[in-house]
């Protein structure tokens, strides 16, 4: 009878519940919108997969088996529990309260989330966010794997399961060492970078895509042919890199307003050159959201970044 009880539906179930309550067949049928052979064949089926019989037909009516009382509170037990189930999905769906689980590139991960979280954090304490950085291909990959519910990424992304919604302005700009032979240039040509030791994004990362992507649209460069001295995985490495004469660099201006503005590195217009970009939200166009997450990206969207360095 165990094994049985597998295969047994919600819809036999229910139909048992009915019938106790109504003690007819045509009323419990009526009840569930269903024809009295309906019901009476969903009884049968239940009768079948429990090898029991579980209803006796009596003048007064249903009257339920031994076997069948065992299923009915059974039966009144799980609705009970869906029924719960019910009601707390409905309040989690009120609630302002919950968690959010962010993937994010590494500038808006570095440079820009932390402070916007501290901003959202100050307004909305029941809120919980959680961010996992990496760079725009994978935050993208979190996004569609369902790893991640929310997404921050440096570019465009057409997809048939996401939502994009375009957020902050960002421009990638030359950095060199503040004793580099460049210091008090004006400007500097593609040509000229292409042969000086560069420290590139890793591939995957949005910066390096959008470099890239720039340099065929608007040039006869190709980033395969610029003096590559490293690849590093992210902005904080590029810094370190360049700051230490490794090579020079472009990248995103949030990623070195301090160091510019504190004369450790120097930003050097590039000729005939502006390289700009924005920062998405993405989500799946099926994501379930609750209220929490409704108001995480309401505030989102309205947040300013700071304008410093910006151009």
């Amino acid at each position: 009878m165990d094994r049985a009880l597998k295969n047994v539906t919600i819809q036999q179930m229910e139909s048992l519940v009915n019938l106790v309550e109504e003690r007819s067949f045509s009323r419990a049928a009526k009840k569930m919108c269903l024809t009295q052979p309906s019901l009476t064949k969903h009884i049968k089926n239940l009768e079948e997969e429990t090898d029991a019989r579980v209803v006796e037909r009596k003048n007064t009516g249903a009257v339920l088996t031994p076997e069948g009382r065992i299923l009915y509170e059974c039966a009144k037990r799980m609705f009970k529990q869906i029924g719960d189930a019910g009601e707390k999905i409905s309040r989690m769906k009120e609630s302002e309260s919950g968690s959010v689980y962010i993937s994010a590139s590494s500038i808006p991960a570095t440079y820009i989330l932390p402070r916007a979280l501290k901003a959202f954090k100050d307004s909305h304490s029941d809120i919980q966010c959680h961010v996992k950085a990496s760079d725009s291909d994978s935050a993208l990959g979190m996004i569609l794997d369902d790893e991640a519910e929310i997404g921050f990424v440096g570019r465009d992304i057409v997809h048939r399961q996401l939502n994009t919604i375009p957020l902050w302005k960002d421009r990638l700009v030359l950095i060199t060492p503040a004793s580099h032979r460049w210091h008090g240039r004006e400007k500097v040509s593609p040509d000229e970078i292409s042969k000086e030791p560069f420290v590139s994004r890793e591939r995957g990362s949005a910066t390096r895509k959008v470099l890239e992507e720039y340099l065929h649209k608007n040039t006869n460069l190709d980033l395969s042919g610029f003096n590559i001295a490293c690849e590093m995985g992210s902005s904080e490495a590029i810094k370190e890199a360049v700051l230490d004469g490794l090579g020079i660099s472009i990248i995103s201006i949030h990623a070195v307003k301090r160091e510019i503005g504190s004369g450790l590195l120097l930003e050097i217009p590039i000729e005939g050159c502006s390289i700009e970009r924005k920062f998405y939200i993405i989500y799946k166009t099926g994501f379930g959201m609750m209220k929490h997450h409704g108001v995480f990206l309401d505030f989102i969207k309205d947040y300013e970044l700071d304008t410093h360095h910006e151009k």
